[in-house]
């Protein structure tokens, strides 16, 4: 790997500036790059999470900043697996090397899910606002440096770790809007000020991301109201309305949209009035609607928002929960479990999937990273700038458009009748009143593989972390695929050849470890599939499996 200089470290990061680079991605326009090549691929990447103070040879107990018992593990150079301990800069800067070397000319764009500043659990160093806002600004400069600069997009997500809690516009979003400005697009700027979210076309006239800022929605978030009906000028409801907006938009244009975020949405972690809205907005907008990729967790995992959460509950008297007492891991067999007993009657409108990636921090698992590619098949062009007025892509919008016309429709809460409603606790609620109608698309590209379907994913990850040192550089290893091994030697490959591990860069390979969900896609219909096979108790290996990849043999959680 070429040498590279450093990067300031520890104090001295509060001096940092941010220099200057190409703008992002303009609504609406040519991207600054057009002649760049497409490749069918973007990178997720979440939860950094840098510390400054971290140093080599000390405790856990003192978030690794500190020696404070000779009886505990040390600290190593590039960090400690499955620890409280945040990341050192050799690893984040090791990862930002490996990934230019690897990556950043295999990839259209980047979703970056927020948490870029230490966790504030050390007493004895107090975090301050002008750590955090420094520490983004040093990880945006690489990022800028990486894959901006290069003219590919960067679409970055506020984390709960990046104190963005109260109404705008404020400090914090004026902030942000400096430190992220050449990755807002012009025409979000104005949104962004006001509450830090904001829509990015990646792919100018085809494809976009939808950061969103979920500290709006985060029930632990005590500086807004919940997005209760009854309050209109809350940041939450004001998002969601933002939101409803741009759907109807990107769809008006024919366009296909990620949604992303840090915090993932669910009733456990969302306020109920904000968990309803954003629930109903990705049923009504599946047609549209690729995908939602969150963090947060640092648990690999997937799970659906359902239709059923719309709904009161007769029996119970109150709104379905998410919550759980036992394991992640528990919770999601149980819910697939479910699946299984109602397969035969599974209709796909009312399910959209939500994945949440590994962190890269190794707190409390290992270093993670992953690489999704989607469908670019029929595309007469081969760069970015053209693909907005290519053939085939204009003849797919317009014969998506004559297609939508015809969808059969109904209204997603229709469950919910009047004598239900009638409760004091539901009267006033989103879960009660008459919404706009949804419309059935099983063509749509996630419910059916077409163009920008999501394909699948491969996931990297260091193991062994605590083994390497100042002399022994580590690795970004193949974790898994979610790809059937049959489609790795494509012609359109999923993966570049040279980030695969030698056992899987020949053709003729039928069987792997690395490959054990062979799923076709990443549609709706593939993901219930799997649900469906991990719900079955029986299925004792393929459940293994999946929680070996959610906790990298770490502790349950």
């Amino acid at each position: 790997m070429k040498t590279r200089a450093p990067w300031l470290v520890g104090l001295l990061l509060l001096c940092g500036q941010v220099l200057a680079s190409p703008p992002q991605v303009v609504l609406n326009t040519a991207p600054s790059r057009p002649d760049r090549k497409l490749h069918g691929r973007f990178l997720h990447i979440t939860d950094l999470h840098p510390d400054p103070y971290y140093a080599k040879g000390t405790s856990q107990s003192s978030q690794c900043h500190r020696k404070e018992s000779d009886k505990e593990k040390r600290a190593g150079y590039y960090g400690v697996p499955f620890s409280t301990c945040d990341s050192p800069w050799t690893l984040t800067n090791f990862t930002f090397d490996h990934l230019e070397d690897h990556w950043s000319s295999e990839i259209d764009f980047v979703i970056w899910t927020g948490d870029n500043a230490r966790h504030d659990e050390d007493d004895k160093i107090p975090r301050p606002l002008d750590e955090i806002l420094a520490l983004n600004r040093a990880v945006a400069k690489k990022m800028e440096d990486v894959f901006l600069k290069k003219g590919i997009p960067v679409v970055p997500s506020l984390g709960n770790n990046d104190n963005t809690l109260f109404p705008g516009p404020n400090e914090i979003t004026n902030e942000f809007a400096s430190i992220w400005d050449p990755f807002i697009p012009s025409a979000s700027k104005t949104s962004f000020r006001e509450g830090a979210y904001y829509a990015v076309e990646v792919i100018p006239n085809a494809l976009a991301a939808i950061s969103l800022n979920t500290m709006y929605f985060y029930h632990n978030n005590k500086a807004v109201g919940g997005c209760l009906v009854s309050d209109t000028s809350d940041p939450g409801n004001l998002q969601l309305d933002w939101l409803e907006e741009q759907l109807e938009m990107f769809r008006a244009r024919q366009m296909q949209v990620w949604v992303t975020g840090h915090v993932p949405p669910s009733a456990f972690h969302y306020f109920p009035g904000c968990y309803y809205r954003y629930a109903e907005l990705s049923l009504r907008y599946q047609d549209i609607i690729l995908g939602s990729l969150f963090g947060h967790l640092n648990v690999d995992h997937f799970y659906f928002v359902k239709a059923a959460d719309l709904n009161v509950n007769p029996e119970e008297g109150r709104m379905p929960s998410h919550s759980f007492e036992g394991t992640i891991f528990e919770a999601l067999m149980a819910d697939f479990e479910a699946l299984v007993k109602a397969s035969k009657h599974l209709n796909y409108d009312d399910y959209a999937v939500v994945n949440v990636s590994p962190s890269l921090v190794p707190n409390p698992y290992l270093p993670s990273f992953r690489v999704f590619s989607y469908n670019i098949s029929g595309l007469g062009s081969t760069t970015v700038g053209a693909v907005g007025e290519d053939e085939y892509l204009l003849l797919t919008k317009m014969d998506r458009a004559s297609h939508w016309k015809h969808l059969p429709y109904r209204h997603g809460n229709d469950g919910n009748d009047g004598r239900q409603c009638m409760g004091a606790g539901y009267r006033d609620s989103w879960r009660c009143k008459q919404l706009r109608p949804w419309r059935s698309d099983s063509h749509a590209p996630s419910r059916q593989n077409t163009l920008w379907t999501p394909l699948g994913y491969a996931q990297y990850y260091i193991p062994r972390l605590e083994e390497y040192d100042e002399k022994d550089e580590p690795k970004f290893k193949l974790e898994y695929l979610t790809f059937p091994i049959s489609s790795l030697h494509l012609a359109e490959r999923p993966v570049p050849l040279r980030n695969l591990p030698p056992s899987l860069r020949e053709a003729g390979v039928t069987e792997s470890e690395f490959a054990p969900y062979g799923l076709r896609d990443l549609t709706i219909p593939s993901w219930l599939d799997l649900a469906c096979k991990l719900g079955k108790p029986r299925e004792k290996k393929l459940r293994k499996r999946f929680k070996k990849y959610m906790y990298m043999g770490g502790e349950e959680i």
